[in-house]
């Protein structure tokens, strides 16, 4: 793999493949030395990508929310620079969120695979159980610095909710989270973890009433309410500089996992696994890394029932290019372009999209992309419960299936890092039918 990787950025927040003719414009591509140092975004411009072919990302939204777009990068930039700001993110990360997250070796779990080192960066340690609180803490500090008061969010599985109404509560703002209609009634504790904390919750019954419907609505009413209204996007999509914003708020993942393992053991892993819905959480962790040629970089997507079924949740392994929610990227579509229908045991991985940024990285083949079935995400909750007594989320079951395939085939020098992206408990109900059927039917 080269360890220089060549990208070409865009003033509209396009990632673009180092191929002939590779930029939407037809302009040359050169080369960008420092890869994890490239953003997505930069100045505005007319975002609507009409002479786009290969790019990925990009500005696909009304032209009521354009002026509004420009002045949250502008805000955004100005608060990157701002050591004040810096410092207030740090200072909360620090004593509310609970970082640093601890990067725990997974004994037993490498035992029981017989080859490469497994550890587990332990997201679901944060504050609300979940790596999602660090892009809504970020997102927040920058609605308040903006004068707004009032956020509005989508959630899946309702960690990004929960985050969101959190951090409203913490910084006083009002709130307002859409939810798909389906992913309330498999994610109830969340549901009222949310309205516990103040928020109002919108059902929505459009579409398949999941986490690409619930998008949408919270995009329609950002774009009625602008003037006192901040939305904040749970992962690395929608229109720029949203991808870059949260991929930024969730690096310390990766910085930390990076410093950790130096620490402890002088040297970096061979291997980075994340489960990828949207793809927070892996960029998070992948961003640290992308310099770094050796670190193999690896991203797990929804199998569902099978790729061959239809029925799955895998946009890279699945799908093609094409427009949704103000991005370009790969999506789930029939022969007509239209979005098809995802499907994922896990909320927070039932979305027919994926982060430009992974785009990106799957076309240069920085990252690969492989996809764990329903099924074998059980088998992962059930293996972790217990041999080391820590209950994963299902997105993150994903992540551990494959890196415990990963693990068997190789050997014990070898160290893997696996995000675990969230805790299991919002998860209970689904994962007692599946693997304790007669205790779920008494």
């Amino acid at each position: 793999m080269n360890s220089t990787l060549k990208t070409l950025p865009d003033h509209n927040g396009f990632f673009v493949p180092a191929v002939p003719g590779g930029h939407p414009s037809g302009r040359r591509c050169r080369d960008v030395k420092n890869f994890s140092r490239k953003f997505l975004g930069g100045s505005p411009g007319d975002g609507h990508g009409t002479q786009l072919n290969r790019g990925y990302g990009g500005r696909y939204v009304a032209e009521t929310l354009m002026p509004l777009i420009g002045e949250i990068e502008a805000a955004y930039d100005d608060a990157r620079a701002d050591p004040a700001f810096q410092a207030r993110l740090h200072e909360l990360q620090r004593d509310y969120v609970g970082r640093a997250t601890p990067l725990y070796f997974a004994e037993r779990l490498t035992e029981h695979f017989g080859g490469a080192q497994i550890y587990l960066k332990r997201e679901d340690l944060n504050h609300t159980g979940a790596h999602k609180i660090n892009n809504a803490l970020g997102q927040a500090l920058l609605a308040q610095r903006m004068g707004r008061q009032r956020l509005i969010a989508e959630t899946g599985a309702g960690m990004h909710g929960v985050a969101v109404a959190t951090v409203a509560a913490r910084l006083g703002l009002g709130c307002v989270v859409y939810m798909g209609a389906t992913d309330i009634e498999r994610q109830q504790p969340n549901v009222q973890r949310m309205r516990l904390l103040g928020a109002e919750i919108v059902p929505v019954h459009s579409g398949t009433a999941t986490l690409k419907d619930a998008m949408n609505e919270a995009l329609r009413d950002w774009v009625a309410n602008v003037d006192d209204t901040f939305y904040i996007i749970g992962t690395v999509a929608g229109p720029a500089p949203y991808p870059r914003m949260v991929r930024d708020f969730q690096a310390v993942i990766g910085v930390e996992t990076r410093e950790q393992l130096l620490a402890t053991q002088g040297r970096l892993p061979d291997t980075l696994v994340a489960c990828v819905g949207g793809g927070s959480n892996a960029m998070g962790l992948f961003h640290a890394f992308l310099d770094d040629a050796a670190v193999t970089l690896v991203g797990v997507e929804a199998a569902g029932e099978g790729l061959e079924s239809g029925r799955h949740a895998a946009s890279l392994n699945g799908g093609a290019p094409g427009i949704l929610h103000g991005n370009r990227t790969y999506l789930l579509q029939d022969g007509d372009g239209q979005i098809r229908d995802a499907h994922s045991i896990s909320a927070g991985l039932d979305y027919p999209g994926v982060g430009p940024e992974h785009a990106y990285l799957h076309d240069s083949g920085r990252a690969s992309y492989v996809a764990v079935t329903d099924d074998e995400a059980l088998a992962a909750v059930g293996l972790c419960c217990r041999l080391e007594g820590i209950l994963p989320a299902l997105e993150s079951a994903h992540a551990l299936y494959h890196a415990g395939q990963l693990a068997a085939a190789q050997g014990p020098d070898q160290v893997i890092v696996v995000c675990l992206s969230g805790r299991g408990d919002k998860d209970m109900d689904t994962i007692t039918r599946h693997l304790m059927p007669e205790e779920a039917q008494a």
